[in-house]
């Protein structure tokens, strides 16, 4: 799957597309109905399916010091939108310029610049100078388009906000059914102090980096390998209360597992939170809880199916 930019010109092949444009953080239930719509409209047309998406999150251009909410990276995208069926993802840099285009110029920019025939948003989706451009703003700029309508379940519409609201309480179970997967963490094995080595729960240490902070604490996980092993495990996700200095790390432990994953990437999936972070006075009754920690992990995870 081809990873596009705005600023660059569309390869031929890819030009006349039917784009799915929106920022898709997360690509939960909601958003997977509007790239789905966008990819059997593309090959009922016989034309390429483009995902757009925009980096950095518009929030962080209008509200800089917003607090991490991310919950995809754009790699982790690529991914999920080339397994929704799409050609390639387009990567708006969403800048002061790109938010203050009038809407018929953003329209141009579609159009002429990225050769795009017809747009499928979500109903709420806005662009343009002060977000004054909607969906019915498209088809008079000679843009056909059309919009999906939000996906709902028993708590009402699908959103990245409710996704974010249920990991920061540790609801993780509410968060995968909007996702329709678990909620994961990628990102490069880095060394650490190496302690868990030394007490017999090594971990494999990864910085949260721009993801929204899950509630802090104990986890049970998954670990997908870049050889595609899915390894169960538990989580300590935080500051590390018991040692000084804290960091915040996310530090899956695997089960029954031994290999090096230093410098690999891996993606850790948040499947059930175990208890919050707690400080111990030395390491006989950490590891004790660690040993309890595990065994309740492989408990809940042997009970739990395995989601993409």
């Amino acid at each position: 799957m081809e990873r596009l930019s705005s600023s660059a010109p569309v390869p031929a092949a890819l030009r006349g597309s039917i784009m799915a444009l929106g920022n898709f953080d997360g690509f939960h239930a909601g958003h997977q109905a509007v790239v789905g719509r966008a990819v059997a409209r593309a090959r009922a047309e016989g034309r390429p399916a483009i995902v757009a998406t925009f980096d950095p999150h518009p929030m962080r251009l209008f509200n800089p010091g917003t607090p991490h909410f991310r919950l995809t990276t754009l790699d982790q995208r690529q991914s999920l939108f080339a397994a929704a069926g799409a050609d390639a993802m387009l990567v708006f840099a969403f800048t002061a310029e790109l938010a203050a285009l009038e809407p018929a110029d953003y329209v141009r920019v579609l159009t002429d610049h990225l050769g795009v025939a017809a747009v499928v948003t979500g109903q709420d989706f806005t662009f343009g100078r002060g977000r004054s451009g909607s969906i019915a703003s498209f088809a008079p700029l000679g843009l056909p388009a059309e919009a999906v309508a939000p996906v709902r379940d028993g708590g009402g519409i699908i959103s990245s906000s409710r996704i974010r609201d249920a990991l920061k309480s540790g609801d993780c179970g509410t968060a995968a059914r909007l996702l329709t997967r678990p909620f994961a963490i990628r990102g490069t094995v880095q060394h650490g102090d190496k302690l868990g080595r030394t007490i017999g729960f090594p971990t494999a240490n990864l910085d949260l980096g721009s993801y929204l902070r899950p509630a802090y604490g104990i986890y049970a996980v998954r670990g997908l390998l870049p050889d595609g092993r899915l390894l169960d495990g538990a989580a300590n996700l935080g500051i590390r209360p018991s040692f000084d200095p804290p960091k915040e790390l996310l530090e899956p432990h695997f089960f029954d597992f031994s290999e090096s994953l230093y410098g690999q990437d891996i993606e850790v999936q948040l499947i059930h939170y175990l208890r919050p972070e707690a400080k111990y006075d030395g390491l006989d009754p950490l590891m004790a809880q660690i040993a309890r920690d595990c065994a309740d992990a492989r408990q809940i995870l042997a009970a739990t199916p395995h989601l993409a």
